[in-house]
């Protein structure tokens, strides 16, 4: 079992998130120069991408991790109010840029960018399943104009709207309830 208390971001922990996303579904992936275990949360050696996107080359995924591990380490103590949120958007987005594995690159994404809420004792992060299309938009323009705030007012609106589902939940909770003798 992971152990993941209150401890720094590395490499080694992101893979350690994607080898649990992928623990009954990953496996082998034989490639022409490496294989490497999708299971394992291995880091992917070749080349991916979905539908027209083509992400980093696979020799460039440790200093790419390495850099983003960084970057999120500096300020990961230093955030509070809305940057935390931000914070949680930038890690989600880069990582998922980033694909750094063969397969469970959106979900490890989602979890580290929870990870952060969770380090700062904040409410976890839900990404519709309705507002799929809207999220993938974004993680588009993002890229397309090259302007991070849009990711980050996507996660910010699918907040609100978690927020609001939880207030109209918790107005309605004992609607319709009596004691019955």
């Amino acid at each position: 079992m992971l152990n993941l208390g209150k401890k720094k971001i590395s490499i080694d922990l992101i893979k350690q998130v994607a080898g649990l996303v992928m623990k009954n579904t990953g496996g082998i992936v034989n490639t022409i120069p490496v294989t490497f275990d999708t299971s394992a949360g291995d880091l992917r050696k070749a080349q991916v991408y979905v539908d027209k996107k083509y992400f980093p080359d696979y020799s460039k995924v440790e200093n790419l991790l390495a850099q983003l591990v960084e970057n999120m380490n500096q300020r990961l103590d230093k955030v509070f109010d809305n940057e935390i949120l931000k914070l949680s958007a930038d890690i989600h987005y880069n990582l998922v840029n980033i694909h750094p594995f063969g397969d469970g690159n959106g979900r490890t994404s989602r979890l580290m960018m929870n990870y952060i809420q969770m380090y700062h004792n904040e409410p976890l992060i839900k990404i519709f399943t309705e507002d799929r299309a809207e999220y993938i938009e974004a993680l588009n323009k993002t890229e397309e104009l090259e302007d991070i705030s849009i990711f980050r007012e996507f996660i910010c609106s699918q907040q609100i709207k978690f927020y609001k589902a939880e207030i109209k939940k918790f107005k309605s909770k004992d609607k319709g309830f009596g004691l019955m003798f």
